[in-house]
C-alpha cells in the first residue's frame, strides 16, 4: 500500500500555528490586549435591546439613556439602527436617544450601548441637583387620612430626610391595613416620593440596572433617590436598604419613562451586560475605548452583547474538546460518549461544580431506574429514546420543585443540564449495561465525570476565558493541535501497564 503524501498534512497544520500565532500577537501588540491578566480597569458594556412593531407610518422612540455618573464613567456610546435617524437629546439634566423613520412597519429593533468605566473613587461623590418639589392637594377621603397617619409615624421615629425614607418603607413593609389601602390606589415608589414632598423633602425614583457579568434580558429595577441638600442618598423601595452598591447603575436618573415609542405598539426594551477588562495605559492613553476596529482585530467585540454573552461560552468549548482528545486518544481514557464531558463541563459551569456533579448523579441513576423498565417493554428505538427525554424532563422538574421546597435554591440550577444529551446518556448507558455489564458502566461514566472535572477546571479558569474570549487566533492554534492529536497512532499511556511484566523480569 503506497504511504500517503503527509506534505500537505504539515503544511497545514504549520499555516494554522503560523495564523493563529500571529493574530494572537497582532492583537497583543497593536490593541494592547494583555495575554494574562494585569493592571487595568473594568468596563461595563450594558447594551439596550428595543424591539417593537412598527404600525407603517412615522416613527420615533425616544430611550432614556445614562451619563457619567458616582461609580462609573461614561466612555462611549454605539448604536445600531439601520435607516433610521438618532440624536442626542439633553433637556433639564435627562439625557435620551431619539431614533426617527419616515415611515417602517413590521417588526424592528434598535441597539443602543454604553460604555461605562468603574470608577471606585467617585463612588461616594453623591451630589447632584435636586428635582421640585410637588405638594398634592387631597380633598380628603380615605387615601388622604391613611397617608397622614403613615407620615406622621414614620417622622415621629426620624430625625432626617434619610431616616425619614427609611421609616417610611418600613411603615409599608409592616403591611398594616393603612398601608395595604395606599398600595391599592398606586406603586410605592409613588407614595413614598409623595410623602416626602409632603415633609418637605425632595426625592423621586430613579431606574438603575443590577450589573451581573454575562446577564441577558435584564430589566431595570427601581430605586428611591432622596436629597439633603444637594446631596442625595439611594434606598431600596422594598428592603429600605440605603447606600448604592458597586454594581448599581443609575440608567434613568430625572423620573421620566424608560422607553417612549410614537408609531409602533407592543414597545419592549431589554439589557444586556458584559464586563471587560481594559489596560490601564490604554485608558490613560486615549482616554475613550475605540470605536472603530481594523479589519485584523479578530475579536467578537463589535457583535451586540447578547451575542457577546453566548460567545464567551462557546468559545470556551474548543478547550474542552481538546482536553478530551488528549484523554481518549493519547491516555486512552474511555468516556460515554465523544464530546458529552464538554457538555457536561459547561453545565457545571452554569451550575457550580458540587450542584452540577451532585444533579448529573441524580438525574442519571433515576433515569436509568426508569430505563431499566421501559427495557421490559420492548418498545422501538425512536418511541424509547422520546420516553426517556421526557422522563428526564419530569425527573428535573420533580428535583428542581422539591430543592425548592427545602430551601435549597442551588437545586434549580440543574435545570442548566442539556436535557437531550442526558436522555442520550441514560440511554447509551443502560445499553452498555445489558451488553458488557456495570463494570463497563463504571468504567466509561467514571470516564466521563474524571474528563469533565479536567475540562470544568481548564475552562472556569480566569486565564483561559480571558485569553479565548479576547484572542479568536488561538481558536487557530487549537485546531491545530487536535488534526496532530488527530494522527497519533503510537501507545496510549494506559497501555503501557501491559509492558510491566517485562520491566518487572528485566
Amino acid at each position: 500500500m503506497k504511504r500517503p503524501n503527509r506534505t500537505a498534512f504539515f503544511l497545514l497544520v504549520a499555516a494554522l500555528l503560523g495564523a493563529g500565532a500571529f493574530l494572537t500577537w497582532y492583537r497583543h501588540v497593536t490593541f494592547e490586549v494583555p495575554f494574562l491578566p494585569g493592571e487595568r480597569r473594568q468596563v461595563w458594556s450594558v447594551e439596550a435591546q428595543i424591539d417593537f412593531i412598527a404600525m407603517g407610518e412615522a416613527v420615533t422612540a425616544s430611550l432614556a439613556v445614562p451619563g457619567s455618573q458616582p461609580g462609573f464613567e461614561l466612555i462611549g456610546e454605539h448604536t445600531a439602527s439601520p435607516g433610521y435617524g438618532l440624536a442626542f437629546v439633553e433637556n433639564n439634566g435627562a439625557r435620551r436617544a431619539e431614533w426617527s423613520i419616515r415611515r417602517a412597519e413590521g417588526r424592528q429593533t434598535l441597539y443602543y450601548r454604553a460604555d461605562m468605566m468603574v470608577d471606585p473613587e467617585t463612588l461616594e461623590d453623591k451630589v447632584g441637583v435636586p428635582p421640585p418639589i410637588r405638594q398634592v392637594v387631597r380633598d380628603g377621603g380615605p387615601q388622604a387620612t391613611a397617608a397622614a397617619q403613615l407620615l406622621q409615624n414614620a417622622e415621629a421615629r426620624s430625625a432626617n430626610p434619610y431616616t425619614l425614607a427609611r421609616e417610611l418603607i418600613h411603615e409599608f413593609n409592616q403591611e398594616t391595613q393603612t398601608a395595604r389601602l395606599l398600595e391599592q390606589e398606586k406603586p410605592r415608589g409613588e407614595w413614598l416620593v409623595e410623602l416626602l414632598n409632603q415633609a418637605g423633602v425632595a426625592a423621586r425614583v430613579v431606574l438603575a440596572l443590577e450589573l451581573e457579568d454575562g446577564r441577558r434580558r435584564q430589566s431595570p429595577v427601581q430605586v428611591l433617590q432622596v436629597f439633603d441638600g444637594e446631596r442625595y442618598a439611594l434606598f431600596n423601595i422594598r428592603s429600605g436598604r440605603q447606600g448604592q452598591r458597586a454594581n448599581l447603575l443609575l440608567w434613568e436618573y430625572q423620573s421620566g419613562s424608560l422607553l417612549d415609542v410614537v408609531g409602533g405598539r407592543n414597545s419592549e426594551v431589554n439589557f444586556a451586560m458584559i464586563l471587560q477588562e481594559v489596560p490601564i495605559n490604554r485608558m490613560l492613553e486615549a482616554g475613550v475605548l475605540p470605536a472603530a476596529q481594523h479589519f485584523l482585530d479578530f475579536s467578537i467585540h463589535s457583535l451586540p452583547l447578547s451575542e457577546q454573552t453566548l460567545f464567551k461560552g462557546i468559545l470556551l468549548i474548543p478547550v474542552g474538546v481538546l482536553i478530551v482528545c488528549f484523554m481518549r486518544i493519547f491516555v486512552g481514557l474511555r468516556t460515554s460518549g465523544t464530546f458529552m464531558p464538554v457538555l457536561i463541563a459547561l453545565a457545571f459551569i452554569q451550575t457550580s461544580l458540587v450542584t452540577g456533579l451532585v444533579g448529573f448523579l441524580l438525574v442519571v441513576a433515576a433515569g436509568l431506574m426508569i430505563r431499566s423498565y421501559l427495557s421490559k417493554l420492548n418498545l422501538l428505538l425512536v418511541a424509547r429514546i422520546s420516553t426517556v427525554i421526557i422522563s428526564v424532563i419530569i425527573i428535573i422538574a420533580a428535583f428542581s420543585v422539591l430543592s425548592f421546597q427545602l430551601g435549597l435554591t442551588e437545586g434549580l440550577k440543574i435545570t442548566f443540564f442539556p436535557m437531550i444529551i442526558l436522555a442520550w446518556t441514560i440511554e447509551r448507558m443502560s445499553i452498555l449495561w445489558e451488553e458488557e455489564g456495570p463494570k463497563e458502566v463504571l468504567v466509561q461514566g467514571g470516564g466521563s465525570l474524571f474528563v469533565a472535572l479536567i475540562a470544568y477546571v481548564a475552562m472556569s479558569h480566569p486565564v483561559v476565558r480571558h485569553l479565548t474570549f479576547n484572542f479568536l487566533g488561538l481558536q487557530l492554534v487549537m485546531l491545530a493541535l487536535l488534526l496532530v492529536l488527530g494522527n497519533y497512532t503510537g501507545y496510549r499511556l494506559s497501555e503501557f501497564r501491559r509492558f510491566r511484566p517485562l520491566v518487572e523480569r528485566g
